[in-house]
């Protein structure tokens, strides 16, 4: 069983256990965003007054936690979320004047060069960032020094070097497992290009640990709001099913960062 106070957690991520639980799943559009951005900002160097680029922002969690706690002036971009549904999160979290909500496509977009100082993307860079050119692309965006911080879902063994996608993960997930890739894929991709130095690239300790979790308890959440008894949804069902079958075999989230050359 679980309960919301299962997704407090001062031990391990102090800052996100600041923000209640019930609004972070009411925004849920992925497993643990803010554990995952608090996580990646300690191989990230944010101060206050940046501006920077949330990229695949969602409904919005992401892009409160940057305002809030390092003081940035932040541009949420998501091609599914309508600006005016972000921007009334924003409103409602006290941001509404450090954070703008603007609909961009990841390939399209509508931003000046050089114009953030670090570019942020929390379980959304795996739908649009594995292509060869898309770093070329991305960091045309980032001043000279600017910082990319990314976090993504991961295998602990390339797909190729497997020769399958494990059944356990093909069942639920199917070929978007294919971009799921190791910290050391990431890496490389990043560091061939000879426009970033790579400053960290390393899987999450016990990511699928904070997955089950996140899961299980957004799953119990949503059953209590439906008025039922039930696990969940036959989607949170079957990734509870997934990860416990892997008990981190294959699953995890690489944590990325670089700065620009």
């Amino acid at each position: 069983m679980t309960d919301l106070s299962d997704l407090v957690r001062p031990d391990r991520y102090p800052r996100s256990s600041r923000y209640d639980p019930a609004w972070l799943l009411d925004l849920d559009m992925g497993p643990n965003p803010l554990w995952l951005l608090e996580d990646l900002a300690r191989d990230l160097e944010l101060r206050p007054g940046m501006r920077i680029l949330d990229l695949g922002s969602g409904k919005g969690a992401s892009s409160v936690f940057l305002a809030r706690e390092y003081g940035a002036e932040v541009v949420a971009a998501d091609w599914w979320i309508a600006p005016e549904e972000a921007a009334a999160v924003f409103a409602g979290a006290g941001v509404g004047d450090r954070v703008e909500a603007v609909r961009a496509e990841a390939h399209a977009l509508p931003f000046e060069k050089a114009s953030f100082d670090a570019v942020v993307s929390v379980d959304a860079f795996e739908y649009f960032g594995t292509a060869d050119g898309y770093l070329p692309y991305l960091v045309r965006f980032l001043r000279s020094g600017g910082q990319l911080g990314v976090a993504t879902p991961a295998m602990t063994r390339e797909v190729r070097e497997l020769g399958a996608i494990p059944p356990h993960i093909r069942d639920v997930v199917g070929w978007e497992a294919l971009a799921w890739h190791t910290a050391e894929w990431w890496r490389f991709q990043w560091e061939i290009t000879e426009l970033v130095d790579v400053t960290s690239a390393r899987l999450q300790p016990d990511a699928w640990r904070d997955w089950l979790l996140w899961t299980r308890t957004g799953a119990a959440y949503r059953a209590d709001a439906r008025g039922t008894d039930g696990a969940g949804a036959d989607g949170d069902r079957a990734v509870v099913d997934m990860l416990t079958a892997d008990r981190g075999e294959y699953l995890s989230f690489a944590l990325l960062t670089a700065r620009k050359r």
